[in-house]
């Protein structure tokens, strides 16, 4: 079997973050997941679906440390309350009830396509996205695509962290859902800190800001980096309407978080609707301290916020932008220098570039494709969700509801 979870706090932090919010706000809502892979053409074999099945099995043995409830109760993670830790302390996943994975349209080869449904309340369904996408990933690269190595990934990350820092880069690693393995992850965590750590002794001003995997934040001693993620949004709206979706979304999360984690995702109904809501709620522009960039045109991104805070009469020198779309190096220096022009602070969500970035053992000149796999919230209630994004490819949800939503929000 591929032990492609070292832990239950092996996950991003968001998914956290929005368990505890959920507890607070939705403890008794129902909902349902949908894997999609889509990489069409890298279909899955019987080895690879059979290591995904008893990676899900081994979920169900995973449960909160003492030594990780004592971090999650440190200094080191001061969004987490008492009473949600209690709760994460008797959480355990229900892979029986909750789980459903099949291998259909298999052809004679003995390769087909991956289905994974999951249903449940809403508390305890959320935790199960990162796990299972490493799974599935770990589980391909180990079965299917095996013409690969981990030469050279110590030095590959250490030289993406070194031009970084040299450029004034704040780096959050954000690459735990498509990792190739957890190894992988792991080689790459300790060389983006020693060498964060020498650039900052040498006088660099970019550095390793930070992790979104819990585990490593607590092994390396680095922050934990994450907010919230688009489900919480979907699933408010789903339940609440669009038309303020994202008010009301923000508002929740201010009430379970007080003044902590307060960068604004935009793009879950297209950013240009996230900024009508926020024109209209000066007071939510005033006090968040960000906004997060996922899709879209980052470079209209900037001036289209640039224009926004300015109509509100807010200091831009006070905000900082995230950037989460499918970065690299070059990506990552060239959006510094536009966020320095628009007088924004900037940080740098970096997942696939760093954690799912090989060659192909047979011909070092090629790349070997990581798969494009995601998760997303399907339906809370009876009610489905969808996702606009400003990335067409990136809609999420039927049709109907897709053209229902662009017509109501006019986008």
């Amino acid at each position: 079997m591929v032990k492609a979870i070292a832990s239950i706090l092996d996950t991003d932090l968001y998914k956290l973050t929005m368990q505890q919010a959920v507890l607070e706000h939705f403890k008794d809502v129902r909902v349902s997941y949908r894997f999609t892979n889509r990489s069409m053409n890298m279909r899955f074999n019987t080895a690879a679906f059979d290591s995904i099945q008893e990676g899900i099995q081994f979920l169900s043995q995973l449960s909160l440390q003492p030594h990780e409830a004592a971090y999650l109760s440190s200094d080191k993670a001061p969004m987490f309350k008492p009473s949600y830790i209690e709760y994460l302390s008797q959480y355990r996943f229900n892979t029986t009830d909750q789980i459903n994975a099949r291998l259909v349209n298999v052809d004679d080869n003995g390769f087909g396509d991956l289905e994974i449904d999951i249903r449940g309340l809403w508390v305890e369904t959320i935790l199960y996205e990162v796990p299972l996408m490493s799974i599935v990933s770990e589980s391909y690269f180990a079965h299917v695509d095996t013409d690969w190595t981990y030469d050279g990934q110590d030095t590959a990350a250490k030289d993406k962290m070194r031009c970084m820092a040299e450029q004034g880069i704040l780096l959050a690693e954000f690459g735990s859902r498509r990792r190739r393995s957890f190894q992988g992850h792991d080689i790459v965590i300790a060389a983006l800190k020693q060498e964060s750590d020498r650039m900052q002794q040498l006088g660099a001003t970019g550095k390793l800001g930070g992790t979104s995997n819990v585990y490593f934040a607590l092994k390396y001693d680095i922050p934990p980096i994450g907010t919230v993620a688009h489900e919480w949004t979907m699933g408010i709206a789903a339940m609440t309407g669009y038309s303020n979706a994202n008010y009301t979304a923000l508002t929740l999360w201010e009430k379970t978080f007080g003044d902590k984690l307060l960068i604004a995702l935009t793009d879950t109904f297209t950013t240009d609707a996230f900024w009508r809501e926020f024109l209209e709620h000066p007071e939510k522009a005033q006090k968040w301290m960000g906004i997060r960039q996922d899709s879209g045109d980052p470079y209209k991104f900037c001036r289209d916020a640039k224009e926004v805070y300015r109509k509100l009469g807010v200091d831009t020198q006070n905000k900082v932008i995230v950037f989460s779309d499918g970065l690299d190096t070059e990506t990552c220096v060239q959006l510094k220098k536009l966020t320095d022009e628009h007088g924004f602070k900037s940080s740098f969500g970096v997942g696939t570039f760093l954690t799912n970035d090989y060659r192909k053992a047979s011909n070092k000149q090629e790349k070997s494709k990581a798969l494009n796999i995601v998760i997303k919230i399907a339906s809370v209630g009876d009610t489905p969700t969808i996702k606009l994004s400003d990335d067409l490819s990136k809609i999420t949800g039927n049709d109907s509801t897709v053209q229902t939503v662009r017509n109501e929000l006019h986008v």
